[in-house]
């Protein structure tokens, strides 16, 4: 199911050639029976991973404006055992994290052994947001894709599994789940004025994802890209995309203590 959503290592992300109401031939009915399966899946090998305590797996989850990355964390997330699991919001870099180099923060946030952590927003931002709004001047913005692809090779090489998830949202949904937040005194604290800056430049987000997405798409750490204009396929593709990796992964739990068997507890 989720192959053809791969985006292959030196091939063009076609960002535009992908349907962001794409079903998989699947209906909501069916998508939620499966996405069960695999939240339990999910809680089983998240939970082997703790206890073996040697490797980690990091999901990075990025997308344009109402995308749907906090519902997809709380969609796949729910009923997950929290011990060993921990959410990272990103947002604009606050002056002591500017004296440094812009992977800084994000390394000091990556999971440890035996955890499994959601960037909800990452280091992609270094590249897309910075090159769309014109925060840095282009050859330093061009350079980080390099930087980016070597740096999670490291990773990786360190015991640490990446799925790279990109919630591809289609304008128009976009506008109607902007047009919500307005629209519903319960959502209506998420609505910022910049929301519409950032809508007015959709395609160039677009364009700086599509380059981003391209050259950091490798062997190690390969992209996929989620239609995400129907919440309850996305949620299952990422919660599919989370159970392939740890069943490759294969997390295997520690033997246990000497002498323990036959034990009964008085």
């Amino acid at each position: 199911m989720v192959e053809e959503l791969r985006v292959e290592p030196g091939s063009q992300a076609r960002l535009a050639d992908r349907d962001p109401r794409d079903t998989l031939g699947l209906d909501k009915a069916r998508a939620r029976e499966l996405r069960s399966g695999l939240i339990e899946r999910l809680d089983t090998l998240q939970r082997r991973l703790f206890a073996e305590g040697t490797r980690s797996l990091l999901l990075v989850l990025q997308g344009q404006d109402a995308s749907g990355k906090d519902g997809v964390i709380r969609s796949v997330f729910t009923g997950v055992t929290p011990q060993g699991c921990r959410v990272i919001s990103f947002r604009a870099p606050h002056e002591g994290e500017l004296a440094h180099d812009y992977l800084w923060r994000v390394h000091a946030q990556l999971p440890a052994r035996g955890e499994l952590a959601i960037f909800n927003r990452s280091h992609y931002e270094d590249v897309v947001t910075v090159r769309v709004r014109r925060l840095a001047p282009e050859e330093v913005w061009r350079r980080r894709t390099g930087h980016i692809r070597e740096w999670e090779r490291m990773l990786t090489d360190e015991g640490t599994t990446l799925v790279k998830a990109f919630l591809h949202v289609s304008e128009e949904e976009q506008r109607q789940r902007l047009q919500e937040r307005i629209d519903d005194p319960e959502k209506r604290w998420k609505f910022q004025r910049e929301d519409l800056q950032a809508r007015e430049r959709f395609d160039e987000y677009l364009a700086a994802y599509e380059d981003a997405i391209t050259e950091t798409s490798t062997e190690w750490a390969p992209w996929h890209v989620v239609p995400a204009d129907r919440n309850w396929l996305k949620a299952l593709v990422v919660a599919q995309l989370l159970v392939d990796a740890l069943e490759r992964m294969d997390p295997r739990l520690p033997e246990p203590e000497p002498g323990i068997d036959g034990l009964s507890i008085p």
